[in-house]
């Protein structure tokens, strides 16, 4: 049985956002996104019956769900997205080439050390470069010691002017970093996640979060994020438990 009271668990409101698909396409640069991925718009039509062991999905780049948090002492505030596809949080620092982002200024944080390592990651549809840190980060409550990736060092150890944020995606949306939520294994360089630091530092009561989604589309409140916890007031009915199949990306095996 579930004992858990509500009101403990740490929670991070979500806000939603213009789409990335729609701001792309207010700039003109949709179709040159799809060149540049090399999407073929053609094969994405209604008859999808000629192959069916296949399911063709489709991203719109409908990244709308945003929270915030922040990291360092005092708090310097970061809107990021929650993505359950890679394991690291990453922010911008003064040294982002990017103009749309919040940027990490590490000599204001008392509390910031830096670990020294350069990184490189990649997304679906953007990278980034930079070298990793260490903070206390904030999500809700204080997680301390929490290792994160960001770009802060001499700018002569990458190529180019300063350390890159290159992915256009990441340079048109409209949120600062990512904070990611799947397993250690798909962490760059071995940095421990942010909800396993959660875990680890005894902030949350069961090693689960939950994510609720407003479906209203014409509200900018997005929905909730709650870690170590559910609240039965955004569901009816009792959850079925499914068994992950390998402990990288939230993966389960379909029966049909």
């Amino acid at each position: 049985m579930f004992t858990g009271q509500m009101s403990s668990f740490p929670r991070v409101p979500l806000r939603r956002h213009k789409s990335l698909r729609k701001i792309l396409r207010e700039h003109g640069q949709l179709s040159k996104f799809w060149k540049a991925q090399k999407l073929d718009m053609i094969q994405y039509t209604e008859d999808c019956s000629t192959v069916p062991e296949t399911e063709p999905l489709m991203n719109y780049l409908d990244m709308e769900y945003f929270g915030q948090i922040s990291i360092g002492t005092p708090p310097q505030n970061f809107t990021v997205l929650f993505d359950t596809g890679s394991s690291n949080l990453w922010v911008p620092s003064i040294y982002c080439v990017s103009k749309a982002c919040g940027k990490f200024h590490p000599s204001d944080s008392s509390t910031y050390s830096e670990v020294g390592t350069p990184f490189s990651i990649q997304y679906g549809t953007g990278s980034l470069s930079g070298i990793i840190g260490s903070d206390q980060v904030t999500v809700s409550r204080p997680i301390s010691r929490c290792s994160f990736l960001v770009g802060h060092h001499d700018c002569r150890t990458f190529p180019g002017p300063a350390p890159k944020e290159p992915g256009n995606t990441f340079l048109d949306a409209e949120f600062d970093g990512i904070l990611g939520l799947a397993y250690p294994s798909l962490a760059v360089d071995g940095v421990t996640p942010v909800f396993d630091n959660m875990m680890a530092q005894n902030l949350v009561d069961l090693p689960i979060f939950s994510v609720y989604m407003n479906r209203n589309p014409d509200s900018s409140v997005g929905g909730e994020l709650v870690f170590g916890g559910f609240d039965p007031s955004h569901f009816s009915g009792t959850l079925n438990w499914v068994p992950v199949t390998k402990q990288g990306y939230w993966q389960i095996q379909l029966d049909k």
